[in-house]
């Protein structure tokens, strides 16, 4: 069977990797380094670099743009490592991490390793849990004042942002993953069922009201679970909220 075009767009980048002298090691990260990849799955490459990155930086980026034709680049800081997004036509994805040899290494089961020597690293924290709890009082205090200033499009902000909170208290309540809602889809029904009454369907006053009475009713149940004893103390002033 064919190679599909993301199969020879990495195979691609390795061979980039291999006649680099500045790239002393290659690892895939992301679905694809443990075989859960799919056709509209991103690229994620980890690169080990001697010596100072911007040179390489550059070098990558006219390879992708001349070779691929990039279409848009951006960055991503990551300690003293840098992952450089970009955009490739028919919508292809690649997230190219350049990082120094002594911060090559695995932070997550999500790894595996094609050439060069990995350094044992810790993996990354998952969000703090208080600081859930903060943006989520934070968040659910600033969609009142946005419908008491009839400010209807904030208010949809702050109630979408607020879900999203709600979101990852679950996942990490629940040990899913948490980054960018990738556990969302494996949450119970009890979780997603009260979630989905709180979707806002337009901005008129009535619609973000009722939206925003689901989301405090969600939000007190997901407190309770995840903080009791932080719920105690906030649940009171949250229902002087509605």
């Amino acid at each position: 069977m064919a190679e599909s075009p993301v199969d020879l767009l990495r195979q691609t980048l390795l061979r980039y990797a291999d006649t680099d002298e500045s790239v002393t090691g290659a690892a895939f990260t992301g679905s694809h380094a443990v075989g859960e990849d799919d056709r509209w799955s991103d690229t994620d490459l980890v690169l080990a670099v001697r010596g100072d990155l911007a040179p390489v930086l550059d070098r990558w980026t006219a390879r992708l743009s001349a070779s691929h034709g990039a279409v848009h680049h951006w960055d991503v800081p990551s300690g003293p490592a840098i992952i450089r997004v970009f955009l490739l036509p028919g919508w292809r994805e690649v997230d190219l991490t350049f990082a120094p040899e002594s911060h090559f290494g695995p932070r997550g089961p999500q790894w595996r390793t094609v050439f060069g020597s990995p350094r044992d690293l810790p993996p990354f924290p998952p969000p703090d849990r208080n600081t859930l709890v903060g943006m989520v009082w934070h968040h659910a205090l600033h969609v009142r004042l946005c419908l008491r200033r009839s400010r209807s499009w904030q208010a949809a902000h702050w109630i979408e942002q607020l879900r999203a909170h709600l979101i990852t208290l679950a996942c990490l309540r629940l040990g899913l993953p948490f980054h960018y809602a990738k556990g969302a889809h494996l949450l119970p029904e009890s979780v997603t069922a009260p979630l989905a009454a709180t979707l806002v369907r337009d901005v008129g006053e009535p619609e973000l009201s009722r939206a925003f009475a689901a989301l405090l009713d969600a939000t007190a149940t997901e407190l309770e679970l995840s903080d009791p004893a932080t719920a105690t103390r906030l649940l009171p002033m949250l229902t002087t909220l509605r």
